[in-house]
């Protein structure tokens, strides 16, 4: 066989006059291409990534969620935190290559990126930049009127008190919570603004439970109340509520009965107000013990006294008192004659006195004027259920 030593094609391909050369030995043939025609080699791409709001964006509305997105790659780590290094909470998708807040921004803040992102070319690329969020207009603040670690009694409204009028009642109370030792049904109920101040109280259906563990959480912060104000801080209180006292005042009966956990306390004479004048009638309804007072200097320029009175227990914000009155010491037990307070005799009245506690509920009847509104404070109790609840802003 005669044996092929070398064979030499000149091929022209197109007008690129690409040459190659083939060698035929021992029945194998091959092809040797020039290295200009082979193709570039592909380089891979370095991770790009983005920012929501963009890097260096101010006066942003802490609604905004920030997201940061990465193209050709994926994130190594994230993290968003503000002007005290405080993290802002967040999640990335299945792939990481995007990365989301689940927490609100603050209002006035500045927020820095940080972390990585590795490209398909294997090279990490770091998240930079900065965005500041918008400035509030107002900061309100709030309070709330039991504090921690307070007995009240069963029928204490928890009260929140703002500085300032709040528009937005709906945001304010989205961010409201009362949770308790038992089951409570309860509502808030927002009141006519006071002093220039919202406020709002949460008042349960029907009594508190006696001795129910509350605790109140008010993230109020950053809250947007509209108009450009938000909430200044958060809030929290812990309290206890007390036994169940109740005082039962029938002005018919000329007599002051005191109910504890069921069991009858005390049954005092007493003297209501004097129901042929409108303006010295006890008003009918649940009373609620707000404050009281060793020695209390009670004055009308319209009846003409001017006097200091001991034991004195307010019931509303009307010049209603539990309180000592020996003036009308004859009456108690017979009559009424008062200027519209519930008149006992001093050691009736010290008696009451030191069992006495804020929220404590003082049910007055057989009167011929209602308590209501008008009479001020405390007045959350002369509402039916279903009307309380028209109260909500939800």
């Amino acid at each position: 066989m005669r044996r092929i030593l070398l064979v030499l094609a000149v091929i022209a391909v197109g007008s690129l006059g690409v040459v190659t050369a083939a060698t035929a030995e021992g029945g194998r043939t091959t092809i040797a291409v020039p290295a200009a025609a082979q193709p570039a080699a592909v380089t891979a791409p370095a991770a790009v990534i983005s920012y929501t709001p963009a890097a260096g964006a101010a006066g942003v509305q802490p609604a905004t969620k920030a997201t940061a997105t990465v193209r050709d790659g994926a994130f190594d780590s994230v993290t968003l935190t503000d002007d005290d290094g405080k993290p802002v909470a967040g999640e990335f998708n299945a792939d990481k290559t995007v990365w989301s807040s689940t927490a609100p921004l603050a209002y006035g803040a500045s927020y820095t990126w940080g972390g990585s992102a590795t490209g398909a070319n294997g090279a990490a690329v770091p998240l930079q930049g900065s965005f500041a969020t918008t400035k509030p207009s107002k900061r309100i603040r709030g309070t709330i009127n039991i504090g921690d670690g307070r007995t009240v009694g069963i029928a204490a409204p928890i009260r929140i008190q703002f500085n300032d009028h709040v528009a937005d009642r709906a945001a304010a109370e989205r961010a409201l919570k009362v949770e308790t030792s038992v089951p409570v049904e309860g509502a808030w109920g927002w009141l006519p603004d006071e002093g220039g101040g919202s406020r709002v109280d949460w008042r349960p259906k029907v009594y508190w439970p006696a001795n129910t563990k509350v605790t109140v959480t008010a993230n109020l912060r950053d809250v947007f109340y509209g108009g450009g104000a938000v909430g200044a801080a958060n809030l929290t209180s812990t309290f206890q509520i007390g036994r169940a006292q109740i005082v039962k005042a029938d002005a018919k009966s000329f007599r002051m009965i005191v109910i504890r956990d069921g069991q009858q306390v005390f049954d005092f004479p007493a003297s209501y107000g004097l129901a042929s004048d409108p303006q010295r009638n006890t008003r009918s309804g649940v009373h609620v013990v707000s404050e009281k007072f060793t020695d209390k200097r009670m004055v009308s320029q319209q009846y003409g006294y001017d006097s200091v009175e001991k034991w004195a227990v307010r019931m509303s914000n009307n010049g209603e008192f539990i309180h000592a009155n020996p003036n009308s010491a004859a009456a108690q037990g017979s009559a009424n004659v008062t200027h519209g307070c519930v008149n006992l005799s001093i050691d009736n009245a010290k008696a009451y006195y030191d069992t006495a506690l804020y929220g404590d509920p003082v049910e007055v009847t057989n009167t011929p004027i209602q308590l209501s509104a008008r009479d001020g404070d405390i007045w959350d109790w002369t509402l039916s259920w279903d009307k309380w609840k028209a109260l909500s802003a939800l």
